[in-house]
């Protein structure tokens, strides 16, 4: 998975709290060329990922 310089900033579902959360996180490429943001859950710490879309 490759990482991009690009910052993302914006909601995903966290699965241990069962939740939507706000949260930060990183751009990346999957091995499938999809673009995700991966980052932490502000209130249990867990990693969670948005998809994104495909990378042009």
């Amino acid at each position: 998975m490759a990482e991009t310089n690009e910052a993302y900033k914006g909601d995903a579902y966290c699965v241990k709290c069962k939740a939507k959360r706000d949260f930060e996180g990183m751009v990346h490429i999957s091995d499938s060329g999809r673009r995700m943001a991966k980052g932490k859950c502000p209130v249990c710490g867990t990693t969670v990922n948005r998809i994104l879309g495909k990378a042009q």
